[in-house]
């Protein structure tokens, strides 16, 4: 019996796959679990394995399955008794939600406890694996249970890199598994018809787009939208500044003398109320990012975030207005400017008219991007740096992360987004932090100008 027409695509291609063990990544509610009960109720009516054994991550999940089961035998006239919660292990104590068909094969949906595959043959359905308290006990006891050629199913929603689930898509995709890879993101599920299925009705190109839009804004959480719906596994260990340590430095947003994105006039930066040494990171940008200007005051030993600056596709002539006022402020001690690419010119025209002692032009290598993640992370972690409680600049530190490539080289990069740019708040803040550092440059100084043909007359009077 094949999927019936009323399944999308993505639905249709995993209940046509015949493999004997198959794999999917997927977006959260995309309709996976009610589409692996059809595939059950077909398979059991039929008489194909002594039972199906179902295990998902909570107890209200596996009882979700059992009724769309029940209205799968129901819609396909086939008489199936939902024998409702019953012992099947009485050592172990071990229940499960259970369907019984007239030729005597049963579905069973378990918990998450591991022990319920202990002593049982069949097929088996783990749903959401990557979220099971154990997932490697819940593997170890529910392979053997289709050894004698029964097939294994296996789907889930991501749960960080490092997950046992991971590491079989990942195995599966390099051939290293002889299994059948399934991956439907949130895009896909849409193209495929999901936004027409929840709004009963054909929808356009814009109103998808739309959809899409408005899910991703209001989950609020690049990680968590990255995750559970795009199929991109996310770690809060890989996070070079996690969100517990931005809380722990949050300090009240009435710190700040402005709401973190307000433009600066030049007399707005002269009344700035610094009683402190400041310290400004640039970091420069003119379309695809966020050009930002980060401004930080030190109280004692504590750096506080006093201005924020945000610029998104604003003309280097705008940029330039707001900057040269705060440069000019007569308690700026130090600017740091991305110099690279694009903001050579702009951090030369700064040097020049404010002299290599109070900026420096600083060009974003590897290992210079390294030097600040690191600089600005110490200071977080001793709390020597406070920071506002604004989602874009949270979003932007954490989306900072750490990787050695093949080669051994440390990488500093955060993905492209559009609520926190490419990491431009982070890497405007780190400057700042470098400015109030003092010490040697991250980029050596270039000298220009004609140099003294005797060179000893430059030491007289210094030496005997």
């Amino acid at each position: 019996m094949s999927a019936p027409s009323l399944f999308l695509p993505y639905q249709r291609k995993w209940l046509d796959d015949t493999s004997r063990i198959k794999i999917a990544e997927k977006s959260r509610r995309i309709g996976w679990t009610y589409a692996q009960s059809w595939e059950d109720v077909r398979d059991q009516a039929q008489g194909l394995y002594p039972a199906v054994w179902f295990s998902s991550a909570d107890e209200s999940a596996a009882r979700e399955y059992i009724i769309y089961c029940g209205n799968w035998a129901r819609a396909l006239d086939i008489v199936a008794r939902d024998l409702g919660q019953v012992v099947i292990d009485h050592d172990r104590d071990i229940k499960a939600f259970s369907i019984e068909f007239t030729n005597g094969s049963r579905i069973h949906a378990l918990s998450s406890n591991p022990k319920g595959f202990r002593s049982k043959g069949g097929k088996v359905i783990l749903d959401e694996f990557a979220w099971h308290d154990d997932a490697p006990a819940m593997w170890a006891a529910a392979r053997p249970t289709i050894t004698w050629g029964f097939p294994l199913r296996v789907f889930s929603t991501h749960n960080g890199r490092n997950s046992l689930f991971n590491r079989f898509v990942e195995r599966s995709r390099r051939g290293e598994l002889p299994w059948s890879l399934h991956s439907v993101d949130i895009q896909q599920a849409v193209a495929d018809g999901l936004v027409d299925k929840i709004m009963r009705r054909p929808t356009t190109e814009e109103e998808r787009a739309q959809w899409i839009a408005g899910e991703r804004a209001s989950v609020g959480d690049e990680s968590v939208w990255l995750q559970e719906y795009c199929c991109q596994p996310q770690d809060e260990s890989t996070a070079f500044i996690p969100y517990d340590m931005y809380a722990s430095c949050e300090a009240p947003l009435d710190l700040l003398w402005n709401d973190g994105e307000s433009r600066m006039t030049e007399e707005a930066a002269r009344a700035l109320p610094a009683t402190g040494d400041l310290y400004l990171g640039y970091d420069v940008a003119r379309r695809r990012h966020l050009a930002v200007i980060y401004v930080v005051e030190r109280t004692a030993d504590i750096l506080v975030t006093r201005l924020v600056i945000a610029m998104h596709d604003t003309p280097f002539r705008q940029q330039r207005a707001m900057l040269w006022p705060l440069l000019a402020h007569p308690r700026l001690r130090r600017a740091c400017i991305d110099s690279s690419g694009m903001g050579t010119e702009l951090a030369e025209d700064a040097v020049t008219d404010y002299g290599r002692t109070r900026v420096e032009a600083v060009n974003f290598t590897n290992p210079v991007k390294a030097d600040l993640a690191s600089r600005l992370r110490n200071r977080m972690e001793d709390r020597r740096l406070l920071v506002p409680p604004i989602d874009r600049i949270r979003e932007s530190f954490h989306s900072i992360r750490r990787t050695v490539t093949a080669a051994g080289n440390v990488r500093f990069d955060a993905a492209e987004d559009d609520l926190t740019g490419h990491g431009d708040d982070f890497w405007a803040a780190a400057l700042a932090v470098h400015a109030s550092d003092g010490g040697d440059p991250l980029t050596p100084p270039q000298v220009h100008g004609s140099v003294p043909s005797d060179a000893a007359s430059l030491l007289s009077g210094y030496i005997d």
